[in-house]
């Protein structure tokens, strides 16, 4: 993991993962011990925009599973469920299609960084919506001092690295 200071603007500390996803044998470890707490317990993955595809495709892979990718607005067709947040940097719009999996389906979500909780609320405020079950969420990294977990409620949280 490298960190990059004022990207992307001033202010913001970005924690950029993509040197464990371009080494094969850490991601594959990764994803093995972000998926090792709900083992059996989920139907699909849903991964959010955009490095949460990553984990999530390689997990349901893994766990052979389907994938849900949570897109930003205005890239998926269909009839979808819409979920405004904040970044701790803008705003922005998550979409899902209902119809994808069908009612009570389990889903765990997956992303690559939990910070302020922004974008896994949404996301669980989404899956919820198409009533699918959420069976918790799993992130590589958790910025401990953004108090992300908050916002999730009583959804269980899993992070491999907390700093």
């Amino acid at each position: 993991m490298t960190s990059h200071v004022d990207f992307p603007q001033p202010g913001i500390v970005f924690r950029d993962i993509t040197p464990v996803l371009a080494d094969g044998p850490s991601l594959r470890v990764v994803v093995d011990e972000m998926l090792a707490p709900f083992a059996g317990q989920f139907d699909a993955v849903a991964g959010l925009e955009a490095r949460g595809f990553i984990f999530a495709a390689a997990a349901a892979r893994a766990a052979g599973v389907g994938v849900i990718p949570v897109r930003k607005a205005g890239k998926l067709p269909g009839r979808l469920l819409r979920e405004s947040f904040q970044l701790e940097y803008g705003e922005a719009t998550f979409e899902v299609n209902p119809e994808w999996l069908e009612s009570g389906s389990r889903v765990l979500i997956m992303d690559d960084v939990l910070a302020t909780g922004g974008t896994a609320r949404a996301a669980v405020s989404l899956i919820e919506q198409a009533d699918w079950n959420v069976v918790g969420v799993s992130v590589a990294l958790e910025l401990a001092d953004l108090n992300g977990r908050e916002l999730l409620g009583d959804h269980r949280v899993h992070s491999l690295l907390s700093l």
